[in-house]
């Protein structure tokens, strides 16, 4: 959608109409466009779940967390600048330190391994259900993104 510079498609789910959203811009800028999205559909920061790898979470972990610092992430810090809080909800995935002094720059943006293919099609899948869990009810899904289990790459 140009006006909010992210691709979007209306989906339902728990019988409710939800917009899932993938800024058109770098991770480090995607603030602007998610302020964009926020603005255009009116959204109560409360109904906005943002999405992304946190290289201090064991591989394959998923936390979902609300009114957190940055840790540390260029994204989430734009995204706290854009909308002037950090009181939005967020499910952390997962990526795990780089090895030795790679840098995490590129560790994140590299490719997966063919060892950790499989793992990460569970992590998006087990991913994907926390979202649609935390649509009808955040707390279980905070519960859901807890009880998962790290991979083993």
């Amino acid at each position: 959608m140009r006006r909010t510079r992210c691709e979007t498609v209306t989906v339902e789910l728990g019988g409710q109409k939800v917009v899932l959203a993938a800024p058109l811009a770098f991770m480090n800028e995607s603030g602007g466009p998610v302020r964009a999205l926020v603005d255009y559909y009116r959204l109560s920061l409360d109904h906005l779940l943002v999405v992304h790898d946190d290289i201090d979470l064991p591989f394959g972990r998923l936390r979902l967390v609300a009114g957190r610092g940055s840790g540390g992430h260029n994204g989430v810090r734009s995204l706290e600048r854009a909308l002037g809080t950090n009181h939005f909800a967020r499910l952390k995935v997962g990526v795990g330190r780089p090895p030795g002094r790679m840098d995490p720059a590129v560790y994140v943006l590299r490719r997966f391994s063919v060892r950790e293919r499989p793992e990460v099609d569970l992590m998006v899948a087990d991913a994907a259900d926390v979202v649609e869990t935390w649509v009808g009810d955040p707390e279980r899904a905070r519960e859901l993104a807890g009880r998962r289990r790290p991979a083993s790459p």
